[in-house]
């Protein structure tokens, strides 16, 4: 809910109107960041009021609609009721899994060609770019998917236009983001565009954010930290794009510039591992997230990490999660 000293001020000034839709399940992070920097942006001082740019809570009924942590927030509007050209953005919030997102186009599907008709544009956030996809809305159009859903989209969609290097992209009508904090980088964009850059940045120390981030921004935190080797970063970020394979090491240690054993003794010295070790080990966390956020087939969920022989993956994985596949499926509880 807003405060009550936040409304909508249906002045001339303003000049930039948002519809959210966050799909049943959505991520409360980038729903709220991205709503906090339009509300920082919205008005003069910090009264909160809806004075250059405003924004609705778009649901297919009216009600109360649950995020994955179980918050709930009202449903301001229904497609009954709005025009779709009164809007410049329609942002779609991802759901608990890439799954739900396409099983969505069932019940949204209509809704987004019904506001692509109307000339407005399509912002997916996180995983609601595999509903997009799956409403035939992405065809020639470059698209920034999070770094865990990659595999998955690609396979899913091998015709589309994958951006794995980016934490968003825009288009002329259609634009995505990775989602998590990347929705406020976004926002400030989007925002810069209309209402000039300075709005666009103010509320940025209020919010903590120390600088905003641009499209190509390589994200330190999924390597948690440099190594202090130059060789090891490489590997360790080559590892992470390459989970399907293949997996000969000399071919990685040749691209990286140096020899086999010299990457091995880098690998044994700083994580007492050996390269091949910590790749399979890399590769069976993917999987163990995959089989807790998805309902693909062990087949499909192999093929992702480079495992053709199914019986082959079932004996790894129990050899390092004590229990097969399916029993951890059924009971998550494991060894780290």
């Amino acid at each position: 809910m807003r405060p009550e000293n936040s409304y909508s001020d249906c002045s001339s000034t303003v000049e930039l109107r948002f519809l959210l839709l966050p799909l049943p399940g959505f991520t409360m992070l980038p729903l709220g960041a991205f709503i906090d920097k339009l509300r920082f942006s919205a008005d003069d001082a910090d009264l909160s009021r809806q004075r250059y740019c405003e924004w609705k809570v778009l649901g297919l009924s009216p009600g109360m609609l649950s995020s994955s942590s179980g918050i709930t927030i009202g449903v301001e509007q229904t497609p009954e009721d709005i025009d779709f050209g009164h809007y410049d953005y329609l942002v779609v919030f991802g759901c608990r899994s890439a799954r739900d997102a396409r099983l969505a186009v069932t019940d949204y599907g209509g809704v987004l060609q019904q506001a692509a008709a109307a000339g407005i544009t399509l912002v997916s956030i996180d995983n609601a770019s595999f509903l997009l996809a799956e409403a035939g809305l992405l065809n020639r159009t470059p698209v920034a998917v999070h770094w865990r859903h990659q595999q998955e989209f690609s396979e899913a969609f091998p015709a589309l236009d994958m951006r794995s290097d980016q934490i968003f992209c825009i288009a002329e009508k259609r634009i995505s983001c990775a989602g998590g904090g990347a929705a406020v980088d976004l926002a400030v964009e989007l925002l810069a565009r209309h209402l000039g850059r300075d709005r666009a940045l103010k509320g940025l120390a209020d919010m903590l954010v120390d600088e905003v981030r641009q499209p190509l921004h390589q994200l330190r935190s999924r390597d948690n930290q440099s190594t202090g080797s130059r060789h090891l970063d490489r590997a360790l970020s080559l590892m992470r794009d390459r989970l399907a394979g293949p997996y000969q090491i000399s071919a990685l240690a040749q691209q990286i510039g140096i020899g086999r054993r010299q990457l091995d003794r880098l690998f044994q010295s700083h994580f007492d591992s050996s390269t091949a070790g910590y790749w399979l080990e890399m590769r069976l966390q993917h999987l163990r997230w995959r089989l807790l956020n998805s309902d693909h087939s062990l087949v499909r969920l192999g093929e992702e990490v480079g495992f053709a022989d199914t019986s082959y993956l079932c004996k790894v994985f129990r050899k390092r999660f004590g229990k097969t596949p399916a029993r951890f499926k059924a009971d998550p509880a494991r060894p780290t």
